[in-house]
């Protein structure tokens, strides 16, 4: 099955309507969604509830809002040519705003499924509802809410912000998650479940099409929920400068894209018009490369055998590090200039920069290839970085290092150590706290 077959004889795909269940202290939301001649989908998002001041007509808008972002994931699988919204209303700029992230947003997917087409051309929006919600309030949150996912920058996070009123999140938790909240200091956190409608995983298997979506814009949309929910003033995430950088060298096409400053700004200057919350979504990160993540996560030992963020090792239990993919190799290079070869294998089980097998995924990574892997990796430059550190001081390089050394000339002009990017939406109080820890780890920091 190709775009093209697909998109003729699917022609419509309709965000029918959703529900809200109550159970205890829990909401449950079902998304009702309709590929005509084809199928139903109906994926659920269930939540705790602790603010006992709910204003249904601000929950109705963000419920709404959530499945504008779930729908994606079932509208890929054919991409039909119109998306038709009957679940609540958009204007015109809304309608704008989302055929931007979608667009983006599904840029791998276009990618990797030779889909060529421009932004008006993938889809039209059309919203049967034209009446608006009224968003007035006098919602007043306290404290933050942290996105934990088990990997060495939300454990950044929830360590540099030890101390204050916080509340850890997950969607759909995993063991090294729940290990990194409790070495954390933190009993309890906010368990979001997310179920995937069964009948779109049987289309995967009969061929239709897959792929990646923007799961960060799904973290920020159930995110901010969330924090209404519970009574929260921040959404803190963990995403760094890095993620910026595209993944298709020359364009816009970027694994990562919905973890950009980008969408980030997009996002506030949406929920700022349209949800008028004092919720405020910003990355605690965001002033770091992920070179300086690494720097600061090898300073804390307590999490080194917790951690994980292999995605193919994700599908296992226990959680485990592959030891063969890109994001494993990624993660190994950039810890590698501050940990022993002893202190990364007691990690990862292996050297994986003496695996010949990984040279391929090796030179994507470092920016000589067309592209780098379509993972949540770092900028070629500072993988490079990272790499000629390592060269520049040690003899017996491993397999990768001396092919490096052997291919491509050392990177050491630009100091990733003292940088600081100001491109953020960092609340003064939380600057300064980075600052003090970069500055404790490093010595003075860069501020241009």
């Amino acid at each position: 099955m190709d775009f093209t077959s697909l998109r003729d004889k699917y022609k419509n795909f309709i965000y029918d309507s959703y529900s809200i269940e109550w159970e205890d202290d829990y909401c449950t939301f079902t998304f009702h969604f309709i590929i005509e001649d084809l199928v139903t989908f109906n994926p659920t998002i269930k939540m705790k509830k602790t603010n006992n001041n709910i204003d249904m007509n601000i929950l109705n808008n963000l419920v709404f809002h959530i499945g504008l972002i779930e729908l994606i994931s079932y509208y890929k699988c054919c991409c039909p040519k119109n998306i038709i919204i009957k679940a609540g209303y958009l204007d015109n700029d809304q309608i704008n705003w989302f055929k931007k992230l979608y667009y983006y947003g599904l840029g791998e997917f276009m990618y990797v499924n030779n889909i060529n087409c421009s932004m008006d051309d993938l889809m039209n929006i059309t919203c049967v509802n034209n009446s608006n919600i009224d968003m007035s309030n006098n919602y007043n949150g306290q404290g933050n809410m942290i996105a934990i996912g088990g990997g060495k920058d939300s454990c950044v996070t929830i360590n540099l912000l030890k101390g204050l009123d916080n509340t850890c999140f997950m969607i759909n938790p995993k063991q090294p998650g729940i290990d990194a909240i409790k070495e954390a200091g933190y009993e309890d956190y906010i368990n979001i479940e997310r179920k995937i409608d069964s009948k779109l995983l049987d289309l995967n298997k009969q061929g239709y099409l897959n792929g990646h979506t923007p799961f960060s814009s799904l973290v920020a949309f159930v995110s901010y929920t969330s924090a209404y929910l519970n009574n929260k003033k921040y959404i803190v995430l963990s995403n760094e400068s890095s993620a910026n950088e595209p993944t298709v060298i020359g364009t816009k096409i970027n694994h990562q894209y919905s973890k950009t400053y980008e969408f980030e700004n997009d996002f506030n200057s949406y929920t700022t018009k349209y949800f008028k919350l004092n919720i405020k979504y910003f990355s605690l990160l965001r002033c770091l490369s992920e070179f300086q993540i690494g720097m600061l996560f090898s300073q804390y030992k307590n999490y080194h055998k917790i951690f994980k963020s292999c995605n193919v090792g994700s599908k296992t239990i226990p959680w485990t590090w592959c030891t063969d993919c890109p994001k494993c190799l990624f993660v190994y290079i950039i810890l590698r200039p501050f940990l022993s070869k002893e202190e990364m294998i007691d990690i990862f089980g292996n050297d994986m920069l003496d695996n010949k097998d990984l040279l391929n995924t090796f030179i994507e990574l470092i920016g000589y290839s067309e592209t780098k892997p379509f993972e949540c990796v770092g900028t070629y430059s500072e993988v490079r970085y990272a790499c000629s550190l390592v060269i520049n001081k040690e003899d017996n390089l491993p397999y990768l290092l001396q092919y490096y050394k052997d291919n491509y000339p050392l990177e050491l002009n630009r100091d990733y150590i003292h940088e600081f990017n100001n491109e953020n939406n960092i609340p003064d109080e939380f600057i300064s706290i980075v600052k003090k820890e970069l500055e404790r780890v490093c010595g003075v920091i860069d501020n241009d």
